[in-house]
């Protein structure tokens, strides 16, 4: 059975980029500290746009910050500003910009004192995904009582466009919430009951 001819969340459309993304990425766990720093920066860079905006620039994000190394970012100056502030492909929004260097210095902040970012940020959901199984998207909350205590000790460490709504999308984006819907290929439901169901042609 092709992966087309399966329902997925409504948010992804018709458009090839959001299904990919949906389909390979979204609800998914990452434990990797560069991966979860990209996601971070791109969920920040976000705020007021859409979604499908930002993944369109995404290459341009990779390129325009080093591929997402943390430890690079947290050493730009004034002069990585202005190139960023110049650099087609990204967000040219001056907050936005520093947000991503400072998030990054404190990345190596929380390294220091927990050893990874991967387990500073998983330990708020207790080390393993939430699985939710709502029935519409409707139903998904867009910040919860775990994103409002994200955000406050992420603000609380320094860091920057990390607002309890960000939050929230930032840990759907990573797997530390599974908020598939129930009708979607992807949801545990559909897992636990064996019938993805079908899109009608």
């Amino acid at each position: 059975m092709s992966r087309s001819a399966f329902k997925r969340c409504p948010w992804t459309g018709d458009d090839p980029l959001l299904i990919r993304y949906h389909d390979t990425e979204w609800g998914r766990p990452v434990h990797n500290d560069r991966r979860l720093f990209e996601m971070l920066t791109l969920e920040g860079a976000q705020a007021g746009l859409s979604w499908i905006t930002i993944l369109k620039k995404r290459s341009g994000y990779r390129r325009a910050f080093d591929r997402f190394d943390y430890r690079a970012v947290a050493r730009y100056g004034n002069q990585d500003i202005r190139r960023l502030m110049n650099t087609d492909g990204i967000v040219r929004n001056r907050l936005k910009i520093r947000s991503a260097i400072g998030n990054a210095q404190a990345i190596l902040a929380v390294r220091r004192e927990f050893g990874s970012f991967d387990r500073y940020l998983w330990a708020f959901v207790g080390g393993k995904p939430q699985v939710n199984s709502w029935g519409s998207v409707r139903s998904i909350p867009v910040h919860t009582k775990i994103s409002d205590a994200m955000s406050r000790d992420l603000i609380r460490r320094g860091f920057r466009f990390t607002g309890p709504t960000i939050c929230y999308a930032f840990m759907q984006a990573v797997g530390m919430v599974n908020d598939h819907t129930r009708s979607c290929f992807l949801s545990p439901y559909q897992h636990r009951h064996h019938r993805p169901k079908r899109v009608r042609a």
